[in-house]
């Protein structure tokens, strides 16, 4: 493994559960850092910020891994139930969740080398924090202010001037059945992250 968080990750399937407690928090907290520094303009406008439950909004931070891995960090974790993914998707996926808030969600794909999203991630930076999700209680509005008022991302366009940390595409998207009952996310593009809000 090549990414920085490689001891992390390693430790998210240790027999020790403390640490997996650690690796779990350090994960969480890089993961969060990143995206809060990429859409730290979001927050000056008081009506997103309350749809995104600021200023202490519920995030869950999503780590793409490989899949030997993420068999072994789900038996470390007592096999939690995997999510019901549409089958167009390239993932696998289920959720751990610790003390203090911190939920991860772990990712792989179902086609290593192919052509799906996960796929492409994992051959492109190697296993690491993948996505982050805000929690949303009207996705909707939430779309049409970031369309309206927030600069930093636009509506299905990708700037290639911006670089690092930084919003840059911006899309709802239709996930049948998938994250248990939620119906539709509005995903947000960061390189190399995504970051979505999601209704719960």
């Amino acid at each position: 493994m090549s990414s920085p968080l490689a001891q992390s990750i390693a430790d998210l399937s240790s027999a020790e559960a403390s640490k997996r407690l650690a690796a779990a928090g350090e994960i969480y907290r890089l993961g969060r850092a990143a995206a809060g520094s990429a859409i730290s303009n979001w927050w000056a406008e008081s009506e997103l910020s309350g749809l995104l439950l600021g200023p202490h909004p519920a995030i869950t931070v999503g780590l793409a891994v490989e899949r030997d891995t993420f068999g072994r960090i789900r038996i470390a974790n007592g096999t939690p139930r995997l999510a019901e993914v549409p089958g167009d998707q390239d993932a696998e996926e289920f959720e751990l969740r610790f003390p203090d808030g911190v939920f991860l969600d772990l990712l792989t794909t179902r086609e290593p080398g192919g052509s799906g999203a996960i796929a492409k991630y994992l051959a492109k930076f190697g296993e690491g924090v993948q996505q982050v999700e805000y929690r949303c209680t009207n996705v909707d509005r939430a779309t049409q202010i970031l369309k309206d008022k927030i600069r930093s991302c636009s509506c299905l366009s990708c700037h290639a001037a911006w670089r690092g940390w930084h919003a840059n595409q911006f899309f709802p998207r239709r996930l049948s059945r998938w994250r248990q009952g939620a119906h539709r996310t509005v995903r947000i593009t960061v390189l190399p992250i995504d970051i979505r809000t999601q209704r719960y």
